[in-house]
């Protein structure tokens, strides 16, 4: 059980700090309400499990090959992120939140789980953070089992808390005040993808 509560935490840490997808999930959040948002963040808790998978089962044919073309894959979810803040700045603010259609549920989480997947060196922090607990790649499953789903945990909470909080703010903004979001979300959104085109370049 301590496993699954280190995995908890692990999760949550690693999902906390404000990149892209936390600038995209609130931003989607407050322009098409808390499912959308949640969504968002599950995509990326789901990537982030399956990135924990790989470093605790020991999947390194599957790394490797993630790790082999971050080039590619940086400038592939450089440019996604680059479209999305430019979507993002030019949106027109909604007149009213609908209810998600499942489609668009499907195209939230789609969108991060792939954004989250396209960072090889997600894989490489998880590796360094289970090595640091004593988890070996390919040790005893049963731990390691523990420790990914502590970590799918431990990152969905996140989202749930992050959702709900940004949820519960919504009425305090106005058309103008959406706008303002939109432009602000596009502008940090689009400046990840830039930077993380750069990177993989380097």
């Amino acid at each position: 059980m301590h496993l699954l509560l280190k995995g908890i935490v692990i999760g949550f840490a690693i999902a906390a700090p404000v990149g892209p997808i936390g600038a995209l999930c609130i931003r989607r959040t407050l322009a098409d309400g808390r499912l959308v948002g949640l969504a968002s963040g599950l995509g990326a808790a789901a990537a982030d499990a399956i990135c924990g998978a790989m470093a605790a089962f020991g999947l390194t044919a599957v790394s490797a090959f993630l790790v082999g073309q971050r080039l590619w894959l940086g400038l592939v979810g450089g440019v996604f992120l680059l479209y999305l803040g430019v979507s993002t700045f030019v949106a027109r603010p909604a007149s009213a939140t609908l209810p998600p259609s499942p489609s668009g549920l499907l195209k939230a989480y789609g969108s991060t789980f792939v954004l989250t997947l396209s960072n090889p060196v997600t894989i490489l922090a998880f590796a360094a953070i289970f090595a640091g607990l004593g988890v070996t790649a390919g040790g005893d499953h049963g731990q390691a089992a523990l420790l990914v789903l502590g970590v799918f945990l431990g990152s969905a909470a996140w989202w749930v808390i992050l959702s709900a909080g940004v949820s519960a703010s919504r009425g305090w903004f106005n058309e103008s005040g959406m706008r303002w979001v939109n432009r602000v979300a596009g502008i940090v959104i689009a400046a990840f993808g830039v930077g993380a085109a750069l990177n993989a370049l380097r």
